[in-house]
């Protein structure tokens, strides 16, 4: 095989990975959205949040799969990246509000039999980690894309 079907074949397998990588974020973001429409995730400000990222990733997502240009990537990589924050915020939120309701069946609850009991708790604790998760999933397939090079860059403001 010749370098230059080396190259090729190399570049094919990063477009199969990136698609794939891609098609694993709509997927997620479906799965995550039925659920917690499924679940009535819908009671607070705080529990529309990642309904909003969710609804915002979709359209990111499919803008992405039809158009991989410079400004959808870029803008793609944000919202991964609230995936990721608005993640970590439900993770807290989980965790504090069983905390509350734990400290109300159990006073008495401290130290490491509070967390314990708050990880256990009604509401699933870990579960906004899902959230994170495909947002670091959507930014593993930005990394390096080619439609982020200095010279799709610079035609895109040109």
């Amino acid at each position: 095989m010749t370098a230059g079907g080396e190259d090729s074949e190399a570049s094919w397998r990063e477009t199969s990975l990136r698609q794939i990588l891609l098609l694993l974020v709509l997927i997620g973001v479906a799965g995550l959205l039925a659920e917690l429409l499924l679940l009535g995730h819908t009671e607070s400000f705080n529990q529309w949040i990642p309904l909003i990222v969710l609804i915002v990733g979709t359209f990111s997502t499919l803008a992405v799969m039809f158009r991989p240009g410079y400004r959808s990537i870029r803008l793609f990589q944000w919202i991964m990246a609230s995936f990721v924050m608005a993640g970590i915020l439900g993770l807290y939120l989980h965790y504090r509000g069983n905390v509350e309701f734990a400290l109300e069946r159990y006073p008495d609850a401290a130290g490491l039999s509070l967390v314990w009991k708050a990880l256990r708790g009604a509401t699933p604790t870990l579960a906004p980690g899902a959230l994170a998760q495909v947002g670091l999933v959507g930014l593993i397939y930005t990394y390096r894309h080619p439609a982020l090079s200095d010279e799709a860059a610079g035609e895109t403001e040109g």
